[in-house]
């Protein structure tokens, strides 16, 4: 039996990629921002290596890393959530998803509000807590649902919970999955809900991501197709539209996931467990919240610990990221940056994997571990370590 811990801190990234420009992200770093608050504080991620990273030596080296240690570049044509999850998983995408800063097309429209019945709001790309603030009277008042997007690949959906019940918002998310195919393939369709009453409207934990679906194979795929278990934590099923999944737990927010992954590790499983921890992207990175930014990674380093106190001895952990998105810049949009990777495991050998040219080379290093190899992009570094399959 085999188990392996693939864990996502959404959004730590680690300094600007060398494209960074071309995604108006120049000069962006995550890391580098958080880490001169005084809420930062990661002695655990230090021990495994973190500031032995090239770029990171501000962190400060340790003399003999727990981890290996390195860092990611991101191969495909974007900076968000769905295209960074599946490079991770193996599919380097050489066309970026569809983005709608004018807002969505009458097509797109239209076709929503027929197969809805609701006139909508908004249309534009918009902060997530701004657009409840300026249009949620209106929805209260109309039951016009609000639609928004960002920089990134996303139909967004934010409704009032007692003016569209969760799981009549997730309906007409599903709807709008339909619609949103081909040249209007979008990454994900988010539903947003909100509570609360005007000048205090907040949004609930009960937000569902429906993403496009994945293109090409997986290492999702070939893991459940040869019989392995894959246990998706928090958005991870929604990622990828449920694909390649064995059992999914529908965590919200970090503590919530950190939970569910403690209790995982005490269980009994033969194959990979794969975590989101959403809050530094949702809750900081977008909102521009350094001090709470870093405040969550201290509280991710202090829970470490007895997480892998639980580790077995063929156990293998993988910390890494998916993409940017800077609180320090004046953007609230992701960035493209660096990612970190730390691979720790009581029968691996420790060493510097050095810049991988793409995500992806996580993906060929999880299939080999578990005695596949070929299927998916990258480049595998588990013999770096000291990785052999009987």
């Amino acid at each position: 039996m085999k188990r392996l811990f693939l864990i996502v801190l959404d959004s730590v990234g680690i300094g600007a990629l060398p494209d960074a420009a071309r995604f108006g992200d120049m000069g962006a770093d995550t890391m580098g921002h958080i880490s001169k608050s005084e809420k930062f504080d990661i002695p655990n991620l230090c021990a495994l290596g973190i500031g032995n990273i090239e770029g990171l030596g501000y962190l400060g080296a340790a003399e003999k890393p727990k981890a290996s240690y390195g860092k990611c570049a991101e191969s495909s044509l974007g900076k968000d959530t769905t295209i960074g999850h599946w490079e991770i998983a193996g599919i380097i995408s050489q066309e970026p998803l569809p983005t709608y800063p004018d807002g969505f097309p009458a097509e797109v429209m239209e076709a929503f509000e027929k197969a809805t019945g609701r006139k909508t709001l908004c249309n534009k790309p918009y902060s997530g807590t701004e657009v409840i603030k300026d249009f949620g009277e209106e929805h209260l008042r109309t039951g016009a649902l609000i639609v928004y997007t960002s920089a990134d690949s996303v139909f967004q959906i934010a409704a009032h919970e007692d003016i569209v019940p969760t799981e009549t918002l997730y309906e007409y998310c599903r709807a709008a999955r339909k619609i949103l195919c081909g040249k209007h393939g979008v990454g994900r369709v988010i539903a947003r809900p909100f509570k609360g009453e005007a000048g205090n409207f907040a949004r609930t934990a009960n937000r569902r991501d429906f993403s496009l679906e994945p293109y090409g194979v997986t290492m999702l795929d070939i893991l459940k197709e040869k019989g392995f278990d894959v246990i998706g934590v928090g958005k991870i099923s929604d990622i990828f539209a449920g694909r390649g999944i064995t059992r999914a737990v529908l965590s919200h927010g970090n503590e919530e996931c950190m939970n569910a992954s403690m209790e995982l590790s005490q269980e009994d499983f033969n194959g990979l467990c794969f975590i989101n921890l959403v809050d530094f992207d949702m809750k900081y990175g977008h909102r521009n919240d350094v001090d709470g930014y870093a405040a969550a990674l201290s509280s991710f380093d202090a829970w470490l610990p007895s997480f892998m106190e639980n580790m077995r001895d063929d156990d293998m952990l993988i910390i890494t990221a998916d993409h940017g998105c800077d609180p320090g810049d004046v953007s609230t949009d992701h960035t493209r940056e660096y990612t970190p990777l730390l691979v720790w495991g009581k029968k691996f050998s420790f060493a510097d994997l050095g810049t991988r040219k793409s995500f992806a080379d996580i993906a060929a290093t999880v299939l080999e571990y578990f005695g596949l190899q070929g299927g998916v992009s990258g480049k595998s570094f588990y013999s770096e370590i000291g990785g052999k399959n009987d």
